[in-house]
Order: structure tokens, then sequence, then C-alpha cells
């Protein structure tokens, strides 16, 4: 679900300014005093409410902010009770959570199983196109049965990936009392209702420049007790000008996303330390099925095939992300259980003109065929531009397209591409949990998050099959499967996947313990000092 930027700081106004320095204090050696933390990131928040967003930037707040039922604690992927005292499953097509005593929300209200019930019914039934509801699929029904359980009752039994799911961006436990349960609640009503109840709190909201974090006291769960009084959080719109405040000591952590230049130049920079982490990003461009070209489903099907025939992704990993991002030949990366490469097989490593010729020749496709593809500024890391420029020039370079890009920023972007404008746009994912299946269902399951007009039944039934087969071998094997028909179809087309990249000042520790293969970064595992 989730994704990358870049970013002059958002912060222009002289009120904006002094409320930061307000927030985070000062000090010789970074933004913050030791009692607080400033982050820096391009990643922008689409909505605080769980039910109106499925993106890196937002999950990031809900991250601190709510708890779960279960987590995932620094530095392993074993699930792990938050709210809950202990899930499991009570039958095959049951999975029952116990919650513990005496949970509270920050605005005082309990935290009870009926909110537990309420938060995952309300993703459901608001389904927003930019939320995250089709993680909740095979979910038929939840309803607590008293103020401490919570019975979860799902349409396919032994499903091996349901767990996991409370962990994701559908996992967050909202108020009952303040949430709406008919319509996505605004940032700043949120922050209003203060129905937080992880291991920090929001004291100042302005939506997409700044945001402080307050520790709650309350807070008992998995992720453990903030280290760290104070988090500020800023929002650059441009990469550049976050390289130049982490390396001159303005802001303490930079987190997504810097350019793979930025990254280099920062690993000679004195006074900050560049950490890396466990991969698992894929960037990756979706057609939509319904207006991008072809007079019909087999001349689309031979543009998208034409298109797999004629990129070099190594030349685009090498010249515009200098190895940091590696091919991807799969909507599995390497790395995953049962990750295989089957558009490596079918379309090859390196440019073909006359096999992408004879896709659109056979299919009655005349050339050059004009493509539109939207890209983002401000979303998907600073050399989106210098990717797409690398996709254009390649595709181009077979005399078989015409390319057009055009570019938007995110908080438009994310709106746009659900409502059919955007033929082809890109796209890229942090999985919402360490599962070959997060890389699957969300992606061409009915109801999926792409909103690109793709479902398909034999699609369907394999994903069904692998979600729900307890032996290991054989829900490989079927992973395989699917990845082999996404290379048939070409829903969408994979280009390179990277790792996670954080940076600190000398000073502070605790970032290389987060980026781990769960994908969360927790305030919690910072301390300065």
């Amino acid at each position: 679900m989730k994704n990358i930027r870049r970013g002059p700081i958002v912060l222009a106004s002289s009120v904006l300014a002094t409320m930061a320095l307000a927030a985070c204090g000062s000090s010789d050696s970074g933004g913050g005093s030791g009692d607080s933390i400033v982050i820096g990131t391009t990643d922008k928040v689409v909505a605080i409410d769980p039910a109106g967003s499925y993106d890196n930037g937002s999950l990031t707040v809900q991250t601190q902010v709510y708890q779960y039922l279960m987590q995932f604690p620094e530095g392993t992927t074993d699930l792990t009770p938050d709210a809950a005292e202990k899930c499991d499953f009570s039958g095959p097509k049951e999975y029952t959570c116990t919650l513990k005593d005496g949970l509270k929300f920050a605005n005082g209200h309990a935290l009870t199983a009926s909110d537990v019930a309420f938060s995952f019914n309300r993703i459901v039934k608001i389904n927003d196109p930019n939320g995250p509801a089709s993680l909740l699929g095979n979910m038929d029904s939840v309803a607590a049965k008293d103020d401490k359980t919570v019975v979860f009752t799902l349409k396919a039994a032994n499903d091996q990936t349901f767990p996991q799911i409370l962990v994701t961006s559908a996992g967050p436990i909202v108020d009952e009392e303040t949430y709406p349960a008919d319509k996505v609640m605004s940032d700043e009503e949120a922050v209003k209702a203060n129905g937080f109840s992880g291991p920090y709190t929001i004291a100042k909201y302005d939506k997409n420049q700044l945001a402080q974090f307050k520790a709650n006291p309350d807070y008992d769960g998995a992720l453990g007790k903030a280290k760290v009084k104070t988090i500020t959080q800023k929002v650059y719109s441009d990469a550049n000008n976050l390289k130049l405040d982490i390396q001159n000591g303005d802001i303490d952590v930079a987190y997504r996303s810097l350019t793979p230049t930025d990254v280099d130049s920062l690993k000679k920079a004195k006074g900050v330390k560049v950490h890396t982490g466990p991969g698992g990003e894929l960037r990756y461009i979706v057609f939509n099925l319904k207006t991008m070209p072809g007079d019909d489903d087999d001349q689309k099907l031979a543009i998208r095939q034409a298109m797999a025939s004629s990129l070099d992704r190594q030349e685009i990993s090498d010249q515009v992300y200098k190895g940091t991002y590696t091919p991807a030949y799969s909507a599995v990366p390497q790395g995953q259980p049962g990750a295989t490469e089957p558009f490596k097989d079918m379309y090859g490593e390196k440019p073909d003109k006359a096999k992408a010729e004879k896709y659109l020749s056979d299919a009655g496709v005349k050339t050059p065929v004009s493509l539109n593809i939207e890209y983002n500024t401000d979303h998907y890391g600073g050399a989106s531009t210098e990717e797409y420029n690398a996709v254009k020039r390649q595709l181009e370079a077979t005399g078989l397209f015409k390319v057009k890009l055009d570019s938007t920023e995110y908080d438009t972007y994310s709106e746009e591409r659900v409502k059919d404008t955007y033929p082809i746009f890109q796209l890229g994912w942090y999985p919402d949990f360490p599962d070959p299946d997060n890389y699957l269902t969300p992606f061409f399951a009915p109801n999926n998050f792409l909103q690109s007009h793709y479902e398909d039944d034999a699609m369907t039934a394999l994903l069904k099959k692998e979600s729900t087969d307890s032996d290991k071998d054989s829900r490989l094997a079927t992973i395989g499967e699917a990845q082999k028909m996404v290379a048939e179809q070409v829903p969408i087309l994979p280009l390179l996947t990277g790792a996670q990249v954080g940076i600190g000042r000398d000073d502070i520790q605790g970032i290389e313990k987060t980026l781990d293969p769960s994908f969360k970064f927790r305030f919690t595992s910072l301390s300065k000092g």
C-alpha cells in the first residue's frame, strides 16, 4: 500500500516557522533538544482517518497515534498483541481477539470491543476509493461479543493472511463516539477529537506542513513507551531542501524520500549517518483498462505487452537511481517468498523491437501508438521525473510509441487517478505486511486499490487458493501461478524495487531498529543524546 517522493520546504510562512521553532526547541547538534526530535519527510498525508487513506505518509502518522489489535514491534515480523491481550482462530472461519483491561482513548473515552468492531465495519461501509477496504475482502462480518471480546467471521476458511491484516492500514482502532460511521473525518476534526490511543497523540497540526506529536503516557502496547516527549514532523515539497536541512543539522532525521544522488552525497557528509533496511518497495506503471489506448481488449493487451518488451530496467536503475533500486520483473519483488521473474522470461531484460512490433501488428494496432503517462512530482521520490523521462526515451526509441508525459502533485494525483482521469500512471508500493500475498491481493482482487478496472475470475480463484492454503510449498506454487498470470495480462508493469533509507544526525539512535521487514516507521524507536 505505500510510497515515496521528493521535495522548497512547504513551510513558507513566518507563522509556521515560528510554530516549528517553538515546538522543537533548539540544539547545537540538531533540530530538537534531548526531549524533542524533528523529522523531515516528503511523504504527504491523504487522511489521518484510516477509512480514507491507504498510503505510506498516512500510515506513518497512524502508526504513532492509533492502537491496533496486533502490532510488529521493532526488529521482528512476529505478530504481538497491542490493544489485544490475545488473538487467535476460534474456528476455521472465526478469529477472536480479547482486549486488555483499562484501555482508553486520549480524550478519556473507554476503548472497548465495540470500538474495534466499529472501526473495521466503517472502513468497509465507507469504502473510500483512497481507503483500505480492499484489505478486508475476506472479512464477512465483525462484532463485539462483550466489552472485551471481538469476533471476526471470515468468508474463506484458514485465511493465512488475516491476522497480519490487523497490522495494516485497515487496522487502526478509532473512537466510535467521535468518528462518523458513514464518512471520512477530516484531519482537523480527527486532531480535535483526540481519539488516539497509540504511543503518541497530535498536539499541533497543519496538514502536510507540520505536525507535533506528544508522548501518550497511557499507552502500554507492543511498540513500547516513547523515549522522546515531543516529535515534530515537517513536510517538504522539495527533497533538495530536505537534504540540506539534515546535512546542516536543522532537523534530526530525514525519512522518505531523498534522491539517490543526495543519499550518496550524505554518506560522505560529516555529522550524519545513512541507515538502510530491507527492501520491498515496488515502483510500477498502472494501466486503466477502460481508458488506455486500444480499440478493444486485444489491442489494449497488445499495447501493454509491447511496452513490456520495450523497457530497459537496468539502465533506469544504473543511470537514474545509481543502483539504489534494482530491476523488478514481477508483481512480487525478489526477496519475498515465492518470488519469480516472469516479465523477464516473457519480455526479456533488454528492449526487443521485433517482439514489440509483432504484438502490435498481430492485434492490428497502428503505430506509433500515442501514450499519455501521468506521474507524480512530490510523492514517489525526487528522481521520478528522470525515471519517466527514461521510460519515454526507451519507448520512443522503438519507433512504435509517441509518449506524452504529465505530472501532478500528490494531493490532486491521489484523487484524480481513481476517477479514470489517467489512462496510464505511476504508482509505488510498500507492503502492508511481509508476505507475498500483499503484492497480489490488494492489486488484483475484486475491488482492488488500483481502481484500474482489472478483475479476473481465474486470478480471484488463485488468490483465494493461496491465501487459505496452509501447505507452504503448495501455497508458493500458487503464488508463482499468479505472478505468471500478471505477466501474461500486464495490468501493471513492474519497473524497480528498492531498500528503505533513513538518515539521522550522529546523536540520533534507533533508526536502524525501525527499518525492518515489517515496513513500519516507529517514533518509539528513536532517541537522542
